[in-house]
């Protein structure tokens, strides 16, 4: 029973990284990722759907996106999502490709950006915490229940807390490595 919920703490757990890092990488950081077009819905014959799945997305120079979509009629959808969203690139269409020119961040801008990096992944920390007090709350119950001892009931929370410390430790890596980039751009 404690194997179990261990392996669903680090499933969960690889799941909180998984979304940390989707959520950096759609942050734009001075140079072009077609991932930063990723949470841009147009619509679609009345239907949302992400850009990349209705036009190719590239980057075939460091600070300029391609978009080239599959039907031409789907240019001015295009171009109104990305006017909407909070992305803050104009873009421009020569009929048959929209161009976003990625600008060069400011020094505020670099350290406005960092600040929401820190933010994203403090918030992932405390899904984190939010997993261990969850299966913490389960050995406890199984140690109410009489289903293991007390010294299990110490060796699986210690086996628990060095996982949220392993995943903690990622966790800052990885936003440490975000705001490097974003700082040395």
């Amino acid at each position: 029973m404690i194997k179990e919920i261990i392996q669903k703490v680090e499933e969960k757990m690889n799941k909180t990284i998984s979304v940390l890092k989707k959520d950096l990488s759609t942050m734009k950081a001075g140079r072009a990722n077609p991932t930063m077009l990723d949470r841009i819905q147009v619509n679609y014959y009345g239907s949302l759907c992400p850009i990349n799945q209705v036009a190719n997305v590239s980057a075939p120079e460091p600070r300029v996106l391609v978009i080239a979509p599959w039907e031409k009629s789907m240019i001015k959808e295009i171009e109104k999502a990305i006017l909407i969203s909070d992305l803050g690139i104009n873009p421009s269409n020569d009929g048959s490709v929209i161009r976003l020119v990625v600008p060069e961040l400011t020094e505020e801008t670099r350290k406005n950006l960092v600040k929401v990096v820190k933010k994203t992944g403090e918030e992932s920390k405390i899904a984190l915490r939010a997993i261990r007090k969850e299966a913490n709350d389960k050995i406890k119950a199984l140690k109410k229940n009489g289903e293991i001892s007390e010294d299990e009931l110490k060796a699986a929370e210690e086996k628990v807390q060095k996982i949220t410390d392993t995943f903690v430790k990622e966790i800052d890596s990885i936003v440490s490595s975000k705001e490097k980039e974003i700082m040395s751009i």
